[in-house]
């Protein structure tokens, strides 16, 4: 699993390990001959560690991917002298707390920046691997503008910290070797000659920092002296080396200071060991560092096979259960008409796939425009909630017989959806996608993980497949006469139960009115409530006749105008984010959080939830207010964190981009020294107290 870090700027990038960011220093302007460089700084959390170019007994070495302009070339990176990190019987080499790689650039005459903007853009894909006990691999893309006539100096103490523990070269020879200094085969060891040394060394203990890698056993125990000016070792060759260099660059090291040496090797190597892909060890804690194999989709088709059952299951979830009452009232009305069954069914099909790919592919653009969205984004606006409370005001005051759409139609429009009434059917699907897009049902959440890294092409089919198998209970009504045999002929009692289904849609209205308040606080909801008010007067004031007609609509779309204006900040402004209860035992997530409580020693069960997920509301007033579920927590003394998706956060999407999910809910449990464990998205008693009994 390859974490993709969360962009905060255009040239810093962001995880809960690692803050990455792209640095540039060019004192005396961008031209031919002048001094530029550029650089990767990488600030880690406490305990976290990325590599040197040879890691040691495993791990992998930052890359960094340029693309320059025409005319600027990328040097190699100039690395800081690392430590040997000791991890159990291992010995890795890197860097922990901050470090900057720097790389030089070449400024060749071919540079031609534009008149309009005299600047050097520098773009850098780069990828690193973050380790603690567990291994993490990470990435981001950066872009950053160097002006070109004017001093570039912000960043100068960094760069000269980077170059002061730069190693310092030994003396050379004429062609770059230490003269009398080499590294002699020894059986199943080497035998390190070093000469020209500073004095001030002699006599110290040295550490050793080869860089050609797997040719030294790294963890094992190995010998120095002094003899003179002159410093010997002997070294255990690895069991596993896979490299048999002519010339062995190494690093000496001494409080905090280096000198690199080239040291000519002397005799033949033995034959190597067979070349491995990645080392044994990095290869276990990757493997260790999976995501749980339940409910992760790993081909397209079991994607696909994911998104279908989803689908399905979608219809049953609390999300839905309006719409479903739009659609058994439609179902009804053409009870005797076989065709119009049938034509409402696909028209319906029609518009929920249409709506699923608008939503995939709408959400698919934003993210590769930079936007950190999943499942459900449009309910992170409160001006799409707001919209939707109208919009739901208005189909209940209708089912309720306050107004006919047709009334306020022209004649012309009125008699053109008599005549194709499939457009209601359609659009029908497209209100059952926007109600229904909060809720995450089984097997659905990993099959829209996996697709926002598919291709485009790929992910939309998994979009479009979801939304076939939502239609797909509908449309089989519609198409299977023994099922249309079943529903009641029409009569009076439809007019009874078309009131009845206003009902289901004034609770989705409360409940949004309820979403607004969390996201814009009391003084929001109020302000819709006083809208959605004013909006039903209105509807009323248009359904007179006459004169009366005329002069209370006027009045009462005034007030409705006036209303707007003055209520709308109030919909829209953000309200503080309250802290959660102290007495609840919940904390509120954040970055970093979990490793930090990890560290503690305390396994950590994580709630991704939001207001507007009627799912996660669900579970949180059942599963994990059971008695013995929190008796279990407490007994396990499992921390509690909550992450909150109800406004938009590119730290939760990014987390739950590294679970490989796109939307909420989703329960996670985090114990020392094993992968996170991710539950099913309805939680049950016993799924939960079960995952509790194995921490």
């Amino acid at each position: 699993m390859r974490v993709a870090a969360q962009n905060t700027s255009k040239n810093v990038v962001s995880t809960e390990r690692v803050r990455a960011e792209l640095m540039a220093q060019a004192p005396d302007g961008v031209e031919a001959g002048k001094q530029v460089w550029v650089g990767l700084q990488l600030a880690h959390q406490p305990e976290w560690h990325t590599y040197w170019k040879n890691s040691g007994d495993s791990g992998l070495p930052t890359q960094l991917e340029w693309t320059l302009p025409v005319g600027v070339l990328a040097g190699d990176i100039a690395w800081p002298l690392p430590k040997k990190i000791p991890i159990g019987t291992l010995a890795n080499y890197g860097y922990e707390n901050t470090v900057l790689l720097a790389v030089p650039l070449t400024i060749t005459p071919a540079f031609k920046p534009s008149f309009l903007a005299s600047e050097l853009e520098v773009k850098l894909k780069a990828s690193w691997l973050v380790c603690r006990k567990e291994c993490i691999p990470e990435e981001g893309e950066f872009t950053l503008k160097i002006p070109v006539k004017s001093s570039t100096a912000l960043n100068s103490a960094a760069f000269n910290a980077a170059s002061a523990a730069q190693p310092k070269p030994v003396l050379r020879g004429t062609r770059g070797i230490v003269p009398d200094s080499n590294v002699q085969l020894d059986g199943d060891a080497i035998k390190l000659t070093v000469q020209g040394l500073p004095v001030a060394l002699r006599g110290k203990t040295l550490e050793l920092f080869p860089e050609t890698p797997e040719v030294i056993e790294t963890s094992a125990k190995w010998t120095q002296e002094w003899k003179g000016g002159v410093w010997t070792a002997r070294v255990p060759v690895s069991a596993q080396r896979s490299a048999s260099p002519s010339v062995m660059p190494v690093v000496l090291s001494s409080d905090g200071q280096g000198w690199r040496a080239e040291l000519n090797v002397l005799g033949t190597w033995p034959p190597v060991a067979a070349v491995a892909g990645v080392s044994p060890q990095l290869d276990a804690a990757l493997r260790g560092n999976a995501q749980p194999a339940p409910a992760v989709p790993t081909s397209l088709a079991a994607a696909l096979l994911g998104a279908l059952l989803g689908g399905l299951i979608l219809n049953l979830m609390p999300c839905v259960f309006p719409v479903l009452a739009i659609k058994v009232v439609g179902f009804t009305r053409h009870a005797d008409d076989r065709r119009a069954h049938r034509i409402s069914g696909l028209a319906y099909t029609a518009g929920v796939v249409a709506s699923f790919l608008a939503l995939g592919a709408l959400m698919l653009a934003l993210r590769a425009a930079g936007e950190q969205l999943g499942w459900g984004f449009q309910l992170q606006s409160p001006a799409v909630v707001a919209t939707l409370a109208a919009l739901f005001t208005l189909i209940g005051l209708n089912l309720a017989g306050l107004f006919e759409f047709g009334s306020f139609l022209p004649s012309s429009v009125a008699s053109l959806e008599a005549r194709h009434p499939v457009a209601n059917s359609f659009l029908s699907g497209v209100l059952a996608v926007a109600i229904a897009s909060p809720c995450t049902a089984p097997f659905m959440g990993a099959s829209l993980g996996l697709a926002i890294g598919l291709p485009a092409v790929q992910a939309l089919l998994i979009f479009a497949v979801l939304g076939f198998g939502m239609a797909l209970p509908y449309l089989a009504a519609a198409l299977v006469p023994a099922v249309a045999r079943l529903l009641p002929r029409p009569g009076a009692w439809m007019d009874v139960f078309r009131k009845l289904m206003a009902f289901p849609m004034f609770a989705t209205v409360a409940w949004l009115v309820w979403v607004l308040g969390q996201q814009s606080g009391i003084d929001g909801a109020g302000a819709l409530l006083l809208l959605l008010v004013a909006l039903a007067m209105v509807i009323w004031a248009l359904t007179l006749r006459g004169r009366a007609r005329a002069v209370v609509a006027t009045i009462s779309i005034a007030g409705f105008a006036l209303l707007a204006l003055a209520a709308g900040p109030s919909i829209t402004k953000p309200a503080a984010v309250a802290p959660l209860a102290a007495d609840s035992g919940w904390q509120a997530w954040e970055p970093g959080r979990v490793d930090q409580l990890l560290a503690s020693g305390q396994p950590v069960f994580v709630d991704f939830t939001a207001a507007w997920c009627v799912t996660c509301q669900y579970n949180k007033k059942t599963t994990l207010a059971n008695g013995d579920v929190i008796a279990d927590l407490a007994g396990k003394k499992v921390a509690l964190l909550r992450a909150d998706w109800t406004r938009r956060d590119p730290a939760i999407t990014a987390a739950l981009a590294g679970l490989g999910r796109n939307g909420v809910p989703v329960y996670v449990f985090y114990s020392r020294g094993r992968a996170p464990v991710v539950l099913s998205e309805v939680l049950g008693v016993d799924e939960v107290r079960s995952a509790i009994a194995k921490l």
